[in-house]
C-alpha cells in the first residue's frame, strides 16, 4: 500500500491493524487502526486493501483528546 504524504514515509505491508471495539457485525462504521515507526494510520475495516489515512502520534493525540472531549459530536 502507498501512501501519499511527503512528511510520513510509512510502509504499511507488515502493519498489525486493530478493529475497533465499537465496531461489529451490527455496524456499518468499522475502522482498524495500526501504530507503525512514528506514524499512526486508520482504514475501513470493510476495505482492507483501500487507502488509509496516516497522522503523527500528535495529530493523533488531538484527535484522541477531542473525541473524548466531545469535540466532534454533532
Amino acid at each position: 500500500m502507498e501512501i501519499a504524504r511527503k512528511d510520513l514515509d510509512v510502509n504499511l505491508a507488515d502493519a498489525v491493524w486493530r478493529t475497533s471495539t465499537y465496531s461489529g457485525p451490527n455496524s456499518d462504521m468499522c475502522v482498524e487502526v495500526t501504530f507503525v515507526d512514528r506514524a499512526v494510520a486508520v482504514r475501513d475495516s470493510k476495505d482492507p486493501t483501500g487507502p488509509a489515512l496516516v497522522f503523527t502520534q500528535a495529530e493523533w493525540d488531538a484527535f484522541v483528546r477531542g473525541t473524548k472531549d466531545g469535540e466532534f459530536d454533532l
